[in-house]
């Protein structure tokens, strides 16, 4: 099965109200946000990854989909496995305590585990909001919407591989910065908000199929930082590759067409009656690359 699939045979069993049908990144009981987000050895970090920034990504993945909701964390449930490397464990303890106290998240207790083989940590966060917007609330003739800039973890990733780049694109990969406070201020005006995960591309066509309608993204308005315009480049190529990368941890979400962010921001698209995604780059059409994003499975 892949992550789709299996998203599809959980609908059959029992769903508490507060989960939406599985179709959104977090679970709603009253004014509790709740979310939970793994991280996997080979998949979500490296190997040679400081264990320090494990722990801050950890948190900082799951605090996004908080930041998603408009909603000021509560604290964090930890699943720890322990491999019997006591640098390693200490490294993550302080990654940990520096995010923890970064955004004001306290530790509110969890599990740990004795286990061997790559590292697969887990994390479940709570927080409280009071309106918090859905991913399937974007509505025909909505602008899209995302905050910071575009590319700089996927490109932050080939530096932590070994290819030469700046600091600040690996800093992008090893330790995102969950928007919490954009959130916070985007959550009473938006129609539709989620944060970018898997890619661009691919969690902006996830909102539209949850929202029912179609999206069109601009592929020249995607939002590049000078050090990934300057290391990667500008052009349709290097646009596409920052639209499919993944790990951005950046806000996206729906706002009438008039409407203004309180938050800077970048307007990528709009959506429309119909399905699926289209691209366009100055009014002309460009095919969907093969792949618009991460997907497990």
């Amino acid at each position: 099965m892949n992550e789709s699939t299996f998203l599809t045979a959980l609908r059959s069993l029992p769903l508490h109200a507060g989960a939406r049908d599985l179709a959104d990144d977090t679970a709603l009981l009253g004014d509790l946000v709740l979310t939970k987000d793994l991280v996997v050895e080979g998949i979500h970090f490296l190997p040679t990854d400081p264990a320090a920034d494990i722990a801050w990504k950890l948190v900082a993945v799951n605090l996004s989909d908080l930041a998603a909701k408009g909603a000021v964390p509560i604290g964090i449930l930890l699943g720890y496995p322990l491999a019997g490397d006591d640098g390693w464990d200490r490294g993550f303890l302080e990654g940990l305590r520096e995010i923890c106290q970064t955004f004001a998240c306290p530790i509110l207790g969890g599990d740990t585990v004795t286990a061997n083989g790559p590292r697969t940590l887990s994390l479940t966060a709570i927080g409280r909001a009071t309106d918090p917007p859905a991913r399937s609330g974007a509505r025909i003739g909505d602008a899209l919407w995302v905050t910071g800039t575009i590319g700089d973890a996927a490109a932050g990733l080939a530096i932590a591989i070994g290819e030469q780049g700046p600091s600040a694109l690996l800093a992008a990969y090893r330790r995102p910065q969950p928007r919490l406070a954009e959130g916070r201020a985007l959550a009473p005006q938006a129609s539709a908000m989620m944060d970018v995960s898997d890619g661009l591309l691919i969690d902006a066509a996830r909102m539209a199929q949850a929202s029912r309608c179609a999206v069109m993204i601009d592929l020249a308005a995607v939002p590049l930082s000078p050090a990934y315009a300057a290391h990667i480049g500008t052009n349709r190529e290097a646009r596409l590759a920052a639209a499919t990368g993944g790990d951005d941890y950046q806000l996206l979400f729906a706002l009438p067409p008039d409407a203004t962010p309180p938050v800077p921001a970048t307007r990528v698209g709009s959506f429309a009656q119909g399905t699926g995604l289209t691209l366009t780059q100055a009014g002309h059409p460009v095919p969907l690359p093969p792949r618009i994003g991460y997907q497990h499975g």
